[in-house]
């Protein structure tokens, strides 16, 4: 994603369903000042773009995090949906695909 990130747009409804899972906002926002994987995920919207970040936080935690972008005042904003720390098996092809990260 080639575009400048003014920030992260959070209200109560992304807070409360990212933190259902235990990663915290500190560990969702620093995702993304690490290298990560950066995949469409188009079959769960059908009205604006969503992608999914796959990495490491810094502890070393493997995360995966489904996002959009929304624009607001001409600045783009990353806006979280959903985060979980990943399982076993997910850790080990994600190793496997991306052993640079």
């Amino acid at each position: 994603m080639n575009t400048a990130i003014a920030g992260f747009d959070w209200d109560s409804g992304n807070h409360a369903k990212c933190q259902q899972h235990g990663v915290s906002i500190p560990e969702i926002e620093g995702l993304f000042t690490r290298p990560v994987v950066l995949l469409p995920d188009g079959d769960h919207s059908a009205t604006e773009k969503r992608f999914r970040a796959i990495g490491r936080t810094a502890t070393g935690r493997h995360v995966f995090v489904v996002f959009t972008i929304r624009e607001r005042t001409g600045e783009r904003y990353i806006r979280p949906i959903s985060a979980r720390y990943m399982h076993r098996k997910e850790i080990a092809s994600y190793e496997e695909e991306n052993p640079h990260l």
